[in-house]
Order: structure tokens, then sequence, then C-alpha cells
């Protein structure tokens, strides 16, 4: 028998263990996708780098500031407010969920956390620290972690 649920899974880790690069990665192997970022300019660079692998007429950028929409994109690379929300895709993810907890933004993020799913994967990235939260309002959901493999230090002024 065929399972037909609907895979979530939420990627957690610290900064720089390679879960956003996960999520392009995958979404790009899907046929079509959604992906929301936090800051503007971070949805900017992935739009770019997304045009760049499979090209402009596959990939729209939605934020609050820019609209680049060709006539029949695959992919939307959009700020978590600009999300399109009745669009059916296979691959929906939320880059981080711990903004959740946001004073003046988190609202928007739990929304997507509780509302928004694609077809064959939903995924949550972010913090560790969301992981009880997540377990609390999410069922079904598959836990990945990410562990940082180099040292992060810092090296003062320059």
């Amino acid at each position: 028998m065929e399972n037909n649920l609907k895979r979530i899974t939420a990627v957690l880790g610290p900064t720089n263990t390679g879960k956003t690069h996960l999520a392009v990665e995958t979404m790009l192997e899907y046929e079509s996708g959604i992906i929301g970022f936090p800051l503007t300019l971070l949805a900017r660079e992935i739009f770019d780098k997304c045009v760049n692998k499979v090209g402009a007429e596959k990939v729209a950028l939605i934020t609050g500031e820019e609209k680049i929409i060709p006539k029949s994109p695959r992919y939307y690379i959009c700020t978590v407010e600009s999300m399109p929300q009745d669009m059916i895709v296979d691959f929906v993810a939320v880059d981080e969920i711990q903004m959740c907890t946001d004073h003046e933004r988190g609202h928007i993020f739990t929304d997507r956390l509780l509302n928004i799913r694609g077809e064959k994967l939903t995924m949550f990235l972010g913090s560790h620290t969301m992981k009880s939260v997540i377990t609390s309002l999410v069922d079904n959901i598959e836990f990945v972690s990410r562990e940082r493999y180099s040292k992060l230090t810092y090296s003062g002024y320059k």
C-alpha cells in the first residue's frame, strides 16, 4: 500500500549548518515549490542562485519590495510575509522558523507553521530551540538534526 501522507520535516541546527542550502536543493528536485525567508536580501540572493541554476523563466521572486514573476514559474522565492498561500506546489519550506517567537513578526511565522503545506514535502528550518513547540503544534513531523562540523571563532576587529 502506498503512503499518501504529506511529509513534514523540521531541519534543526545551529547557524551555518547548511539548512537553507539543503532546502533549496531539495526544492529544485521537485516540479514546483515555495520557500519563505525572513529577509528580503536573503530571498534575493537565493532567487539569483536559483535563476542561475534552472533559468529565469522558472523562478519567481516575491517580497514586500519586489515582484519578479515570469509567465509560468515553477519555483517561488519569497519573504515569509509574501508567500502565496492558495497555491498548490509539491514542496514548501520556511526558513528561520524560530521567528515564531518574535514579538513583531511571530504571528506570520506561526501561521505558516500551522497552515502552509507542500503536496509532497514541507520543511521548517531553524534552531533546536523550536523542537518542543513544533512537536506540540504539528502532527506526524520528522526531525532532522544538522550539526556544525567546523568551529566558529571570533577574529577581532580588522
